[in-house]
């Protein structure tokens, strides 16, 4: 069954960013499964997770909210990725980020859009 969601370019664009984090956070060390992979899996899966969860709900106001709550899930995974690199858990994130900011422009559309309806 279809979900309304799965329609949206951002949730699928948030969807793959939640498998490039767990392709790239896999050849982290061991010793940081509990910490800064899981960290950046949890930011990671949070993003499509609200996007979901906002469209799932009963208006524009909601979904606004969890959009909202989904750009400070990005912005975290963002920093997240940024003490990766530097700590040398990742060679080059310049893709990973690339994708990060195809899916912050496309939030911020879809919140610009919602905010043109509001008005």
């Amino acid at each position: 069954m279809r979900r309304k969601h799965h329609d949206l370019m951002l949730w699928q664009e948030a969807m793959a960013l939640v498998k490039e984090v767990y392709r790239v956070t896999g050849n982290f060390p061991r010793d940081e499964i509990y910490a800064l992979t899981s960290q950046m899996r949890r930011a990671a899966v949070s993003v499509p997770s609200n996007i979901a969860e906002g469209a799932g709900r009963n208006g524009e106001k909601e979904f606004f909210q969890f959009l909202s709550i989904t750009r400070g899930s990005l912005c975290e995974l963002e920093t997240q990725i940024l003490i990766a690199k530097d700590v040398e858990y990742l060679d080059d994130c310049d893709d990973l980020l690339v994708r990060m900011d195809k899916v912050f422009s496309l939030l911020g559309g879809l919140i610009n859009s919602l905010r043109g309806r509001r008005a």
